[in-house]
């Protein structure tokens, strides 16, 4: 009986967009920065929250996803609440960010701001 590996799928998709914003972010990054972590700390009126930071050191248990412009992780302990989801970037007149399609989201505040799963 053999047993074949095959690698799993990321735990979240990035658009072109989102990519090509991780790309220009890591364009001016700190000389330190070894890529941009997606991470969901606790705080909002709904319980968690959406960030994105510059990482400088590899954590063994974050994601790590390879971009065309840059490294892109997904903080390990986040992982289970953002299983399925699609990250994007959008801009307009009035606002810029990320924006993100979470399946596993429950409820989110009013603001945006934060979700619940």
């Amino acid at each position: 009986m053999s047993t074949k590996s095959r690698q799993r799928p990321a735990a979240i998709t990035l658009t072109p967009a989102a990519e090509a914003r991780i790309a220009a972010l890591m364009g001016r990054a700190p000389e330190e920065a070894v890529g941009v972590k997606l991470s969901t700390p606790r705080r909002g009126c709904s319980g968690l929250a959406y960030s994105v930071d510059y990482v400088t050191e590899e954590n063994r248990f974050d994601e790590k996803i390879e971009t065309p412009g840059g490294i892109f992780y997904v903080d390990g302990a986040s992982i289970l609440y953002l299983i399925g989801s699609v990250m994007d970037w959008r801009e307009d007149d009035f606002a810029a960010g990320f924006v993100f399609d979470n399946p596993n989201a429950k409820g989110a505040c009013g603001c945006g701001e934060s979700f619940t799963v």
